[in-house]
């Protein structure tokens, strides 16, 4: 079935949604401890009695707390995805559950027209947790640094 201009613009408002708050997060967070990260594998860089390995050592630790919050918050993306995927599923499982072999065409339009409703109403319920999800993110992030 064809996905509905309503359930594309949709789609398009959480994927939005999603990037601006990523975007934000890189912003206000994520760019000062990758920047911190640099300075400090700057100065492992600095150490001219240190052997090679020593030095790629020094780098990848400085480089573990921004991987681990980076890791943090692609763990919470997917969770919020996957969520959203189960919305959309239980929308579809309820509309199968009331579909019936002898249904008229006028009641399979009904009910198409209940699930983008419900595909919808999924998309709107979790564009709303992303501002929550963000605090989380942004709360979590003092235990990596």
């Amino acid at each position: 079935m064809a996905e509905s201009i309503a359930v594309q613009a949709c789609k398009k408002r959480v994927d939005d949604a999603v990037s601006a708050m990523v975007n934000q997060l890189d912003q206000e967070t994520f760019r000062s401890m990758q920047r911190e990260m640099y300075l400090k594998s700057a100065k492992c860089c600095e150490n001219s009695t240190a052997s090679m390995s020593e030095v790629q050592s020094c780098i990848e630790k400085c480089s573990q707390p921004l991987q681990a919050a980076q890791n943090y918050m692609q763990s919470e993306l997917n969770d919020f995805l996957d969520r959203l995927q189960r919305c959309g599923m239980q929308c579809q499982d309820n509309i199968k559950d009331r579909l019936v072999p002898s249904a008229t065409p006028a009641q399979v339009d009904k009910l198409k027209a209940e699930l983008e409703d419900c595909v919808i109403k999924c998309g709107e319920k979790h564009i709303n947790l992303l501002g929550p999800m963000k605090q989380r993110i942004q709360s979590n992030m003092a235990q990596f640094r």
